[in-house]
């Protein structure tokens, strides 16, 4: 039996074949042999919008920033986002605060 790839997306090992199409049952993720990684990295905001490069979104809880007696309040719109890797997925400027990192999950797509 021949090995499969473990999955792009989340690395599990428990990858099948179906089709044309490897498929992770762990995180639901689908490529084909020699997609990369970075083609398919996909970031979804709180409702499970898919976020990209330049969008505008909207925090949806208030968060504090560490290091610092700011808070970033709820309903604060942040424009031109750019997507990175890392845990927290977003890069952006926030009027009044400056540069931050933001997560995902805190966020909805505008």
């Amino acid at each position: 039996m021949a090995t499969l790839p473990n999955c792009v997306s989340c690395d599990s090992e428990f990858t099948y074949l179906d089709g044309g199409n490897f498929v992770c049952p762990e995180c639901g993720h689908e490529w084909q042999e020699g997609d990369s990684a970075e083609e398919h990295r996909i970031i979804k905001d709180a409702n499970g919008n898919t976020l990209a490069d330049g969008d505008s979104v909207t925090v949806i809880k208030d968060l504090k920033v560490k290091g610092s007696s700011l808070t970033v309040k709820v309903g604060t719109k942040v424009k031109n986002i750019r997507l990175v890797d890392g845990d927290h997925d977003i890069d952006c400027k926030i009027d009044g605060i400056g540069a931050m990192k933001l997560k995902s999950i805190f966020v909805k797509k505008a």
